[in-house]
């Protein structure tokens, strides 16, 4: 079984809903065991994108899937929840990202682990401590320091 983290977010319709039920979801998929998700966080959006802000959260499940076919799993959902790809960091139903599985460094055309932006991003940082606190990440650094290097974050708790 590998350990897997999964960065939540959507900022259009019903946000904190929308995360609260592809929550259900996931735990809900026999492929994902002994789930654990962290509160939700309102965020502002990235990019050039105008457009509402957003609610994240991050979760961490096992799973027998390999990296591929979770991301096939994770794209259906998105799918499910009306998801469309049509402007880079626009606005988004539901987003469903791949941030770590287990130890493993993938650098393929359709999958990047670690998550290119996880060392940068509050809404991922914040999340993730509050889960694993004593997280070590592939490169060695840990999730710990990435939240006390932060100078500021955004983020607003809301569950």
């Amino acid at each position: 079984m590998a350990l897997v983290y999964i960065a939540l977010g959507a900022n259009l319709g019903n946000p904190q809903q929308t995360l609260r039920d592809a929550l259900h979801t996931l735990a809900a998929l026999p492929q994902l065991t002994h789930l654990r998700a962290s509160s939700l966080y309102a965020s502002s959006p990235m990019g050039p994108v105008e457009q509402p802000d957003y609610v994240n959260a991050v979760a961490c499940a096992e799973t027998q899937l390999s990296p591929l076919e979770l991301l096939d799993l994770l794209q259906s959902i998105e799918q499910q929840f009306g998801r469309q790809r049509l402007v880079h960091w626009g606005p988004r139903t539901l987003d469903l990202d791949i941030l770590l599985y287990d130890q493993a460094v993938i650098n393929e055309a359709r999958l990047t682990i670690p998550h290119p932006g996880l060392g940068e991003r509050d809404f991922v940082i914040v999340p993730l401590c509050e889960l694993s606190p004593n997280l070590q990440l592939p490169d060695g650094r840990d999730i710990a320091s990435l939240y006390q290097a932060m100078t500021h974050h955004d983020l607003q708790k809301i569950t």
